[in-house]
């Protein structure tokens, strides 16, 4: 069976080489602080470039996500413990995390934690999330606690597992692709609003573009399970001036490769990055069955590309860090 998903491995990277994406631009962007956020694997993997590179990512909006560090290398516990824990499962103390932060930043694999006391985070937790339960997201509530944090914790609304908006998607109470979900409540606005202080309103409609770009560049994307794509969305006033970063990571099965534009589109953040010059990085992970085995297309939080996966030397940080560089490139 795996021998047959590499063979379509193959033969979509060889499709993929003739319709690569363009080179992605820089834009003078303000790269040297910017803020992060993602739902499910992809609020794993936004808590963990925000613990990592906390000297320059000052803050984080998380859905549906646990603490920093919590599968520990593990698959088992990123698939029992650090999603539905139980008796023979138990969600990993906090304290024993923090301690596991502390040593790495001791040993400089990862920024200072003291920088946490000046963040901002935002957390959400649908009420009716069963595939990774409250219980794991106050998990998430309290590690941050632990170094004094600024934190938002929603979780009165009844969603399921999925990025939540004011309008786009299924059934509030849905956890099925693409994983958006209708709850009449902008959670892209909510938490952009408290990583980033005061804000206009969103725009009316999106004026923006979407960029695809080649993610080739920053990384060996088949061996860190990357697409060959990733996608930028740039306001008209990020085309010529200077602009704010934030970068959204989606969930698992819910990439540009399961989904298609539905996340880069759908999420909300793009008329809030109208009105208020934030150029919003899309980057996509992809599904692999072979070397790697990441069948849901799921960002790396348990170490399926290395030991190093949750600090400065983890592939999939690495490459993300690489394009947030190039944004805040001069332009061309």
């Amino acid at each position: 069976m795996r021998a047959k998903f590499w063979i379509a491995e193959l033969l979509f990277a060889a499709s993929s080489a003739a319709l690569a994406a363009d080179r992605l631009p820089g834009y003078a962007a303000d790269a040297a602080a910017f803020t992060v956020s993602g739902v499910s694997s992809g609020g794993y993997m936004a808590v963990q470039l925000h613990v990592a590179h906390s000297q320059r990512v000052k803050g984080a909006g998380v859905l549906a996500a646990g603490p920093y560090y919590c599968a520990q290398g593990s698959l088992w516990a990123a698939m029992e413990n650090c999603v539905k824990p139980g008796a023979w499962n138990p969600l990993p103390d906090v304290n024993v995390l923090k301690a596991h932060a502390e040593r790495l930043a001791r040993e400089r694999a990862i920024d200072s934690t003291s920088n946490l006391a000046s963040a901002r985070v935002w957390i959400f937790s649908g009420a009716r999330d069963r595939t990774v339960v409250p219980e794991v997201v106050e998990a998430l509530d309290r590690f941050y606690e632990l170094f004094n944090t600024n934190v938002i914790f929603v979780k009165d609304k009844p969603a399921g597992h999925a990025m939540v908006t004011q309008s786009a998607g299924g059934a509030c109470g849905a956890s099925e692709s693409p994983f958006i979900n209708d709850c009449d409540y902008d959670a892209a606005g909510e938490l952009l609003r408290h990583l980033l202080g005061s804000l206009s309103q969103p725009a009316a409609k999106e004026t923006g573009r979407l960029v695809r770009f080649d993610q080739r560049e920053f990384g060996d994307a088949y061996a860190i399970s990357m697409a060959d794509d990733g996608y930028v969305y740039v306001p008209p006033a990020c085309e010529t001036g200077r602009c704010r970063v934030h970068v959204a990571f989606h969930g698992c099965r819910q990439g540009a490769e399961a989904v298609g534009e539905r996340f880069v589109r759908d999420a909300g953040y793009n008329r809030w990055a109208d009105a208020n010059h934030l150029i919003v990085l899309y980057p996509q992970a992809i599904a692999r069955y072979w070397w790697i085995y990441n069948p849901r297309g799921c960002w790396d939080w348990w170490g399926y590309t290395g030991a190093q996966y949750a600090t400065k030397e983890g592939a999939q940080i690495r490459a993300v860090m690489k394009m947030v560089e190039r944004l805040g490139a001069a332009r061309k």
